[in-house]
């Protein structure tokens, strides 16, 4: 039985729909499940709800942002669960292997070291930066995209490539023991190709610029700085090296993320 957290997130329901339509035995872990269903209950800070008793793979979906110090702990209550539990498999989806200046890496990192060091054989899915966010970053204002991207390109995946990656390797653990895949694209696009796919000119704020505005956004504390670091490892080159492990894993060539991309824009364009 394969148990599948975050299954309220775009990333883990997306997972779990995979897993059900090849007909594999999965659960969807969440912190509030739908009462009635076979939904289980899964909340990373509440030690006590996490019994993994009769699972023999669990996909762990990383917690979410938060401070490095919630996001470890989170962590580390699922992994000690899943030793305790009798788990034989455990997937987690990281960050791509070229995200160590993103501002949410320490977590990322930490717990693959926490895995690894464990009694558990696992899989470490790196995914690289979903192309749905990407376009959700590009936030065009009267026809102009001022994302600080700079020149940059970005490897980026699309989150069904992602998560029919995750269903692969849930389903046949076995053959994916103890491997670390880096799941970026297989080519790249940037901003301001999008913004001229879209119609709409491109003209990069500065990083200070766009802080002094995402301060005043009413985020929580710790946003900015992260979404800071996206703009800045993606404009500086860091988020550019593609690989062939998606394509390997997913037995064809991802799918082209422009599009997906684009869909994003569009939809902010009419929005706004």
């Amino acid at each position: 039985m394969i148990l599948v957290t975050g299954a309220s997130g775009q990333l883990g329901r997306a997972i779990v729909e995979r897993l059900a339509g090849e007909n594999q035995p999965v659960i969807a872990g969440t912190r509030r499940p739908v009462e009635g269903s076979e939904q289980r209950r899964v909340n990373f800070d509440e030690p006590g709800s996490l019994d993994f008793t009769g699972f023999t793979t669990v996909v762990v979906v990383s917690a979410g942002y938060a401070e490095d110090d919630v996001v470890i702990a989170r962590h580390e209550n699922v992994v000690a669960a899943a030793e305790r539990d009798g788990v034989q498999h455990l997937i987690y989806t990281s960050i791509a292997t070229d995200g160590d200046h993103l501002g949410f890496a320490l977590a990322h990192r930490w717990t693959e070291q926490r895995i690894q060091g464990s009694t558990l054989r696992w899989t470490i899915l790196r995914n690289g930066l979903y192309a749905e966010l990407f376009g959700s970053l590009l936030a065009p204002t009267d026809g102009v995209v001022t994302a600080p991207f700079g020149t940059g390109s970005v490897a980026v995946v699309t989150r069904a490539d992602l998560a029919e990656a995750a269903a692969i390797v849930a389903a046949a653990p076995e053959r994916h023991i103890n491997r670390v895949y880096d799941l970026v694209g297989s080519n790249t696009i940037s901003a301001g190709q999008i913004a001229e796919e879209a119609g709409l000119l491109y003209r990069p704020a500065s990083l200070g610029s766009r802080r002094a505005a995402l301060d005043e956004s009413g985020l929580l504390p710790f946003q900015p700085a992260m979404l800071l670091s996206i703009y800045s490892s993606a404009a500086h080159g860091f988020l550019s090296r593609t690989t062939t492990d998606l394509g390997d894993l997913l037995g064809r060539r991802p799918t082209v993320p422009g599009p997906t991309v684009r869909r994003v824009l569009e939809k902010q364009q009419v929005a706004a």
